[in-house]
């Protein structure tokens, strides 16, 4: 049995035994609240400087004497110290004894500030799947807001991206040897809401991966200015650049949702047709490789494997990807620098996670999506954590 799971408020550490009562619990009790520096105590935002004339002028004063230390950060984190609770940086991950002593590190060390606090406890989605416990719910829940739209519109929205797929080679500044097609949408794992398009040029105007490391750059460039003066400007907003990629939102069929586009340049290391040979040599580089935009490049070149391995899965494999993908992107804090050690693994390691949990179960047809997600959470939880993992039939 799986012991019950409760939602801890990070303002005052009570638990609860759900992300609704956790929200009400914060709204009533620490909305326009705000910690005093001095004491730890939630105030009133607008309360806080009739907080600190009236409790800590005579403290003031009678410490500047006898404590001349008070206002010396590393100092005045001793003073909280307690055996009570012992609290760790949700930056950092080092260990405070209270959760005062904790704040004050992540606005001294990390600028961490109690409007970012706010923001984060009550950035609780209203779609969140956590508060659909049975698998009826559930079911109910993925038909309904995940599963994309089939029919008319599904049919609109390949036409639509195919002709920019086409557009994306006419605008390349390069020739094109081949084109792959990746991501969510060609893996049949993309939500309603979310849909994400890998196209990769392979181009033999590249004479080697280190040309191409070279000229990435340039080429990249070249193709963006081709597409901001093309027909479909108006559809195409651009995003910041990654080393090895452009990245776009394009507006789809009658702008009804939004596709986002990654689209990659790479030396063809493999070729059409592949003999095992120059697979093996291509993992055995990818293994012992050390640069950042080598191992990229690599990975980019087995982009049609990735592709062919999720899109043979079964359609409930599929729906339960696309849970684990909810999960992910409305459970868990944004992947900005002020997370960096929170983060979880990329989308398409979800994937895999989530297809290899199915396999450990011995590949059930039809399975509850509550058991599978609960597998595919526990399977995380041993991955992050030092527990054994307990591997149930889905």
């Amino acid at each position: 049995m799986l012991a019950i799971k409760s939602y801890n408020c990070v303002r005052c550490g009570n638990d609860f035994a759900s992300q609704t009562a956790l929200k009400h619990h914060f709204q009533a009790k620490h909305i326009g609240r705000v910690y005093c520096d001095k004491c730890g105590i939630e105030v009133l935002r607008e309360k806080l400087k009739e907080h600190e004339q009236i409790v800590h002028y005579k403290d003031k004063h009678n410490l500047s004497c006898e404590h001349p230390y008070w206002d010396e950060p590393l100092q005045r984190e001793d003073r909280f110290v307690a055996s009570e609770m012992s609290v760790a940086c949700r930056m950092c991950g080092r260990v405070f004894g209270t959760i005062h002593s904790r704040e004050q590190h992540e606005r001294q060390e990390h600028h961490f500030t109690a409007s970012q606090r706010a923001r984060m406890s009550t950035a609780f989605s209203p779609d969140s799947i956590l508060d659909h416990t049975s698998p009826q719910l559930l079911q109910k829940f993925m038909e309904t807001y995940l599963r994309p739209e089939m029919g008319f519109v599904r049919m609109a929205c390949a036409g639509e991206v195919e002709k920019l797929i086409d557009l994306i080679q006419e605008c390349c500044p390069i020739a094109v040897t081949r084109l792959i097609k990746g991501g969510s949408y060609f893996k049949g794992t993309d939500t309603r809401n979310w849909s994400d398009i890998d196209v990769v040029i392979f181009s033999s105007s590249f004479m080697s991966l280190d040309d191409c490391k070279e000229k990435i750059s340039y080429v990249l460039c070249g193709l963006e200015n081709n597409l901001k003066k093309s027909v479909m400007t108006n559809r195409i907003l651009m995003e910041k650049k990654a080393s090895v990629s452009l990245r776009f939102q394009f507006k789809c069929f009658k702008d009804l949702h939004i596709h986002h586009f990654d689209v990659l340049v790479c030396y063809d290391l493999l070729g059409s047709i592949p003999s095992q040979d120059v697979k093996r040599s291509l993992y055995r580089h990818l293994y012992n490789c050390g640069d950042d935009i080598k191992i990229q490049l690599y990975s980019i070149s087995l982009l049609q494997y990735q592709v062919d391995f999720v899109k043979v899965s079964t359609v409930g494999v599929k729906d339960l990807i696309r849970l684990v993908k909810h999960w992910f992107k409305t459970s868990l804090a944004k992947p900005t620098e002020a997370n960096r050690f929170r983060r979880l693994p990329s989308s398409y390691a979800m994937e895999l996670i989530t297809i290899y949990v199915w396999q450990l179960a011995g590949k059930p047809i039809f399975f509850s999506f509550v058991q599978g997600l609960r597998a595919v959470l526990k399977f995380l939880t041993f991955c992050f954590g030092s527990s054994k993992p307990h591997f149930q039939c889905l």
